[in-house]
């Protein structure tokens, strides 16, 4: 939703935490879900092993994010003294060499259309993961976002969503990931597929289940814009030469 912050709770959580919700904000409506298991009072329905039987169970709420309250004071996470990982020092040439201003801080990994700047949290924000090493997640994360800066209107000219899940935010973000994975392998980030990058694509392919052709377009922009993205160290290299 574009908040800072990824700290959220409803209405009545606030205030047990001692903060109020700003007045005027607006909620952002949720669902909770899980099965419930119960015990069958019902002859003909179809029991479980443990004799019973499975049901959903849904409620929505409305909640708010911590940047919407006064009165809390979030917890500092504690970040370690130098960043988990090393350098690439032939990645970090081919990045500098877009001449993409990145900013380095906060908690939020973006490109701003408006002021044309990345923003990539502190190298040291960044841990490993059962699929992904530490390295694997900032390098993909900046190659991402860049992906959507060479997307600009003086730069490859892509069209882009303007609201979460629409149809054209979907596609775009598509492009990035797809972008960033054949970046992690072209530049030897990663030697095989990650499951990061499938589970990010799948989220998105399923807004755009309906439009059959839509991976395959998507994967030839995202080729697109990987060939716009390496082309600028490989003019400087010529150059060098």
């Amino acid at each position: 939703m574009g908040y800072e912050s990824h700290e959220w709770a409803t209405f009545k959580q606030w205030q047990e935490r001692g903060a109020n919700v700003r007045k005027g904000e607006k909620g952002t409506p949720i669902v909770f879900y899980k099965n419930l298991h119960v015990e069958s009072s019902d002859v003909d329905a179809s029991e479980d092993a443990e004799g019973g039987r499975t049901i959903p169970f849904a409620r929505a709420s409305w909640v708010f994010n911590s940047a919407q309250v006064d009165g809390y004071v979030a917890e500092a996470t504690a970040l370690p003294e130098r960043p988990l990982f090393e350098r690439i020092a032939s990645v970090d040439r081919v990045i500098e060499a877009t001449g993409a201003e990145i900013e380095y801080g906060g908690s939020r990994a973006c490109y701003n259309r408006l002021t044309d700047r990345i923003s990539i949290p502190d190298e040291r924000a960044f841990f490993g993961t059962e699929t992904s090493t530490a390295r694997e997640t900032f390098y993909s994360t900046i190659l991402h976002e860049i992906a959507h800066w060479v997307g600009a209107e003086h730069r490859l000219n892509r069209e882009k969503g303007k609201r979460f899940a629409d149809r054209a935010y979907a596609f775009e973000e598509l492009i990035a990931e797809l972008s960033a994975a054949f970046l992690c392998s072209e530049l030897g980030i990663t030697n095989d597929p990650r499951p990061d990058h499938a589970q990010y694509m799948a989220q998105y392919l399923a807004i755009l289940k309906n439009d059959k052709k839509s991976i395959f377009t998507a994967a030839a922009a995202a080729s697109a814009a990987t060939d716009f993205i390496l082309a600028f160290s490989h003019k400087e290299q010529e150059e060098a030469a």
